[in-house]
């Protein structure tokens, strides 16, 4: 039997035992490594789609990304394309695509001002008529 195949073999006979051996108990998670922290995570909807004519293009997003966004949240971030719907202030249904940003942070003043600055960059630098946040409270902890 080959390597490969005599290991998955070996997963589904431990996994059967596992099952097996259970008698109405929950079931075991791995505890994280470290305790979870309450943090807060922003996510901002930041538009692609530039009033007036035109869109941002994929190397403007990494000029802003690299000059304002990381310089404000160097320990990590994440970015996800969206597509997205609003109503804008003169009452158009506008479709576009998104950028998604999320950072977790522990909050005060200095995130707050990290994310204000942001999205007040990003509305000046792409004439914007308005950047969306979400924010939340949330626990973090890692798995190592």
């Amino acid at each position: 039997m080959r390597p490969a195949l005599r290991g998955a073999g070996l997963l589904l006979l431990v996994h059967l035992a596992a099952c097996g051996a259970r008698t109405g108990a929950e079931p075991s998670v791995a505890p994280p490594t470290q305790v979870a922290e309450v943090h807060v995570a922003d996510r901002l909807f930041l538009g692609r789609e530039i009033p007036g004519g035109g869109f941002v293009s994929d190397e403007e997003w990494a000029a802003f990304l690299s000059e304002v966004v990381t310089p404000h949240f160097p320990d990590g971030l994440t970015i996800w394309r969206a597509q997205g719907q609003w109503l804008d202030p003169r009452g158009n249904l506008v479709q576009e695509p998104v950028f998604v940003l999320e950072v977790f942070h522990r909050g005060g003043t200095d995130a707050e001002a990290s994310v204000q600055a942001i999205a007040i960059e990003y509305k000046r630098r792409f004439r914007q008529d308005a950047v969306l946040r979400i924010t939340a409270p949330i626990k973090l902890h890692f798995f190592e």
